[in-house]
């Protein structure tokens, strides 16, 4: 993508960050977020750019989203409040970040005419139905406010689409990791969780007993799938993952093994609202280019060494 004005709802968060660093080779971004989970350390060094700007506000605040819509080509919509544990205390907070500025979003880009909004959905929403490969075809089957948002996120720009003709794609992640991701807030990922306990020499804490199994989507290939889709002429929803999968516990002995350690997890209660296995049917998603090429020692290498270079550093 080049030479395109792009706005990204929640562009210092792990995922937005990343993917603003990636367009701002080549294309205007707009970043606007407002903090409550991103972070500016995240975009410093975009900040700086010419062709780079920050906005700190929200997108429950439709005036806003008008104002940063002026000429925009695409929307990336990131932004929104994550975690499952997070929408089971607090669903309220959840709905409104996440359907209404869902919401928000949409109409904004409908009055401006965007070309295309390209939506952050969830594997989420499958919920834990026993059918492994998730389709995109698959009855939907949400355990938590968290999911249903996404969920509900999805067929707005559905509607939103046949109604009004704006362009959408929506990408269900699978359990993105990468540098960048917070390890620190008791919503966190497990993987930065898992490689932060490790190097500190602390048990990283498995909720159940380790057996369920996660694909887990390196962060190049969930930039490589906003791009592509982005750019094609493809719309409707597509799982964005890597078509494979690795339990609990191997997470734990593989991270050990890089890190040349012995760490042994500490087992305490399953969690509410979690499921226990996810592997991604990726075909659909190739339609559009996506092609997720590596392995996941490889990646899971490069993030640990990245964890470990920030942990030096900070000491």
């Amino acid at each position: 993508m080049k030479n395109q004005k792009v706005l990204i709802t929640g562009g210092a968060g792990f995922i937005g960050s990343n993917l603003a660093s990636k367009l701002a080779e080549n294309n205007d971004v707009i970043i606007l977020d407002n903090l409550s989970t991103g972070n500016m350390e995240n975009i410093k060094e975009l900040t700086i750019k010419d062709n780079v700007k920050f906005i700190n506000g929200t997108i429950i605040d439709i005036e806003l989203l008008h104002n940063c819509c002026s000429d925009v080509d695409y929307i990336f919509h990131l932004a929104a409040l994550p975690s499952v544990p997070r929408s089971i205390k607090d669903p309220i907070s959840s709905n409104e970040v996440n359907v209404t500025g869902t919401l928000n979003v949409l109409v904004t880009a409908r009055d401006a005419g965007v070309k295309k909004v390209v939506f952050s959905s969830s594997s989420s929403v499958y919920g834990d139905t026993p059918t492994l490969p998730k389709r995109e075809d698959m009855p939907l089957n949400p355990l938590s406010p968290y999911a249903i948002t996404k969920m509900t996120g999805e067929y707005y720009c559905k509607v939103f689409q046949e109604l009004y003709d704006l362009q959408t794609v929506s990408l269900r992640y699978f359990n993105v990791f990468g540098p960048r991701q917070n390890p620190d807030s008791q919503y966190a990922a497990v993987i930065p969780k898992f490689i932060t306990a490790i190097l500190n020499d602390e048990s990283p804490v498995i909720y159940g007993d380790g057996k369920q199994s996660r694909d887990f989507s390196f962060i190049k290939h969930v930039i490589d799938a906003n791009i592509f889709s982005c750019e094609s002429d493809k719309t409707g929803v597509f799982n964005v993952a890597c078509g494979r999968r690795i339990t609990i516990n191997e997470l734990v002995d593989l991270i050990n093994e890089i890190l040349g350690k012995d760490i042994k997890a500490k087992y305490i209660y399953t969690r509410p609202g979690d499921i226990k296995h996810s592997l991604a049917d990726i075909s659909k998603a190739r339609t559009f280019g996506y092609n997720p090429e590596g392995t996941f020692r490889d990646e899971l290498t490069e993030v640990v060494r990245w964890f470990a270079n920030e942990s030096s550093r900070k000491y």
